[in-house]
C-alpha cells in the first residue's frame, strides 16, 4: 500500500475532494445526527459554519503534502492577486443585486422588504448577528479557498472552463448533503432548483476568478457578500433572494454565449501550473 502522502502526490485533484467531503461531513454531523434524533445533545444551529472549514483545509493539506512549501507560496499568492474593478464587482454586485430584485417586485405590486423584522428578538440578538456573520465569512472564504482555489484551475488544465464548471458544480451541490438533513428541507423539485442555482453560479464565479486574473481573494468576497445579503433577504423577503436567485441564472446564461464556454472570462481561462 502507498503512504497517504505519496497517494495524494499522485492524486492532488481526487485527494482535495475526499478530503473536502470527509473534513466538512464529520464536522457536521453532530448537528445532521441531533436533527435526525440519533442522540439526545443539543447543538447550536450557529455551529453550522464550522462546514465551511472543510474546502480550505482539504486544498491546504494537499497543496502543502503535494508541493511542499513553494505551493503554499503560490497559493498564498493567488488571495493577493486582485483587481480594483473586479474586486468592487465581488463586492457590490450582490447588494445591487438585492437592490434591483426588491424594486422589481415593487414594481410588479409587492412590498418593499420589511427590513422592521431584524428587530424580532429572534434576529435582533448577539448570538444570531455573530453567528450569521461567522457563516458567511467562512463559508465565503471557506468554499472558495478550495472550490475555485484549488479545483477550477487543475479542472480547467484539461477541460474548457464550461465543462470544468459543471464537474466542479456536481461535486459542490454533492459536498452539501449533509446541510439537507438539518438546514434545507427541500422537495424533488426545490433540489432541481438548488442544483440548476448552484450551477449559475458556478459558472459566475468561474467567470469572476478567469477575468480577475485567478484572485481568490475576489470570489471569496462575493461569495461572502452574497451569504450576507442572503442570510438578510431570507429574514426581510424570500421574495427577493428567489428573485436574486433567477438574476444569477440570467447572468449564467449570458456569460455562456458572450464570453465561451472555452474560457468564461474576458481574459484568459486560469489553470494549474500557469
Amino acid at each position: 500500500m502507498p503512504k497517504p502522502a505519496s497517494w495524494i502526490r499522485r492524486h492532488p485533484l481526487v485527494s482535495y475532494f475526499v478530503l473536502a467531503f470527509a473534513i466538512t461531513w464529520i464536522l457536521l454531523l453532530p448537528l445532521a445526527a441531533g436533527a435526525l434524533g440519533w442522540w439526545p445533545y443539543r447543538i447550536s444551529p450557529h455551529g453550522h459554519f464550522l462546514g465551511g472549514l472543510g474546502p480550505l483545509l482539504a486544498a491546504w493539506i494537499v497543496t502543502g503534502t503535494s508541493l511542499g512549501k513553494a505551493g503554499l507560496t503560490e497559493f498564498a499568492g493567488r488571495w493577493r492577486r486582485m483587481s480594483a474593478f473586479w474586486l468592487a464587482v465581488a463586492g457590490l454586485s450582490p447588494l445591487l443585486l438585492f437592490l434591483a430584485s426588491a424594486l422589481v417586485l415593487r414594481l410588479a405590486g409587492e412590498p418593499w422588504p420589511d427590513f422592521g423584522k431584524l428587530a424580532n428578538p429572534e434576529f435582533a440578538n448577539p448570538g444570531w448577528i455573530l453567528g450569521s456573520l461567522l457563516s458567511a465569512v467562512v463559508y465565503g472564504f471557506g468554499e472558495e479557498a478550495g472550490w475555485r482555489g484549488f479545483a477550477l484551475p487543475r479542472l480547467q488544465s484539461r477541460r474548457g472552463a464550461l465543462a470544468a464548471t459543471l464537474v466542479l458544480a456536481v461535486f459542490w451541490a454533492l459536498w452539501h448533503a449533509p446541510m439537507f438533513l438539518y438546514r434545507f428541507d427541500l422537495g424533488p423539485g426545490e433540489v432541481v432548483g438548488f442544483f440548476l442555482g448552484l450551477l449559475a453560479g458556478a459558472v459566475w464565479l468561474t467567470f469572476l476568478y478567469n477575468s480577475s486574473g485567478g484572485s481568490i481573494l475576489t470570489v471569496a468576497v462575493w461569495h461572502t457578500a452574497w451569504n450576507a445579503v442572503n442570510i438578510v433577504g431570507m429574514v426581510v423577503s424570500v421574495g427577493v433572494v428567489a428573485l436574486m436567485s433567477a438574476l444569477v441564472m440570467l447572468a449564467a446564461s449570458v456569460i455562456v454565449p458572450v464570453w465561451g464556454p472555452a474560457r468564461l472570462s474576458t481574459g484568459a481561462k486560469r489553470t494549474f501550473p500557469e
